[in-house]
């Protein structure tokens, strides 16, 4: 079996000799799932995302075959698709989940038109996954994946997660739902995310098994300084003082506030990286500093050299799924389903 690394830079290329096995996306962002898929040794042929400034990050360090920088509704109206996006082994989708988070609004938010970010165009997020939905229907891939947060199958969401199972069900779809914790795959972040993993019924794939045991990887193994670190600010100094190793601010916090502001302990693994910015960053344990980009690259196991161009790299870490994740998952799609398909031709 590979052993992925959560240290590693794009200029000494892939891990794994290319198969001849086609992904496409949607939701690319900066293009961590594309980097796991490609990792495990699929062609990504490149994605839709609606982004622009993060789409110009996402050509600059993938130079994807196809580009398309819409919303995805107008994605699934096109009528010019290139004939390759109908024959694609695997396609891959993260809709928007912050609607979803259990450090969010939930149901206070559903059905309301909202800004993911500033720049984008006002939409439902929640209706994003049926969106997507239609998108494995138009595209009709041997394997779909839609990967989203925790909050999905819980409370009253989970009746968004039957219907997500129902509608591509009626498309022709077997549909298995697992929730995963990068942790314990190899990833320095305790990121707890759930795969709808759907495949094409007529082709009567086994149930994929997915069992993961790496050894949790804590702040002490990537602890790195480069002499540009960044001193928290006046309120993070304050807070950081009064808060415990291995906890949120939160905790301590009158208020319960700064949910996502973490001091880090050597000897734990660090909780979930989230795009929220502000005051939400993990801290380092014994310097009043914040984490560095390439300490911040090691927990979302984004390559090192990665050019984030402008945009903050915690952010683009936050909304990605770290690329070894993907990786373990589609190496085991690849092994449990694609070597075993005898239609399929696999270099």
């Amino acid at each position: 079996m590979p052993k992925f690394n959560y240290k590693w830079y794009l200029k000494d290329g892939y891990q794994l000799p290319k198969n001849n096995l086609n992904v496409f996306g949607t939701f690319i962002c900066g293009g961590g799932s594309t980097m796991g898929y490609k990792l495990a040794g699929y062609n990504h042929l490149g994605g839709v995302e609606i982004d622009k400034k993060i789409a110009e990050v996402y050509k600059l360090n993938h130079n994807p075959k196809y580009l398309f920088i819409e919303d995805l509704r107008i994605f699934n109206q096109r009528n010019d698709l290139p004939e390759e996006l109908y024959n694609l082994d695997i396609l891959d989708g993260s809709p928007p989940c912050s609607n979803f988070s259990m450090a969010g609004n939930r149901e206070k938010d559903w059905n309301k038109n909202k800004k993911f970010r500033e720049g984008q165009t006002k939409q439902v997020l929640d209706d994003l996954v049926f969106v997507y939905c239609e998108t494995i229907n138009k595209l009709q891939p041997k394997v779909a994946i839609l990967e989203n947060v925790k909050g999905l199958i819980s409370g009253n969401a989970k009746l968004y997660s039957k219907e997500i199972v129902k509608r591509l069900n009626d498309f022709g779809y077997k549909v298995q739902v697992f929730l995963l914790n990068a942790a314990s795959m190899g990833v320095p972040q305790k990121r707890e995310r759930v795969f709808f993993i759907a495949s094409k019924k007529e082709l009567n794939y086994p149930d994929l098994k997915l069992e993961f045991n790496e050894k949790l990887i804590c702040y002490k193994e990537y602890e790195s300084t480069n002499g540009n670190e960044k001193p928290l600010t006046i309120d993070q100094k304050y807070w950081w003082e009064l808060t415990p190793k291995g906890c949120s601010v939160s905790k301590i916090h009158p208020k319960g506030q700064w949910f996502n502001a973490y001091k880090l302990s050597y000897n734990d693994v660090c909780p979930t990286i989230t795009a929220s910015g502000g005051n939400a960053e993990p801290m380092h344990p014994t310097i009043p500093r914040k984490i560095n980009k390439q300490e911040i690259c090691q927990i979302g196991t984004y390559p090192i050299d990665y050019d984030f161009k402008k945009l903050k790299p915690l952010y683009l870490i936050g909304m990605s799924v770290p690329p070894v994740m993907m990786a373990q998952i589609s190496y085991q799609i690849y092994l449990q389903w694609f070597a075993n398909d005898n239609s399929i031709e696999i270099k």
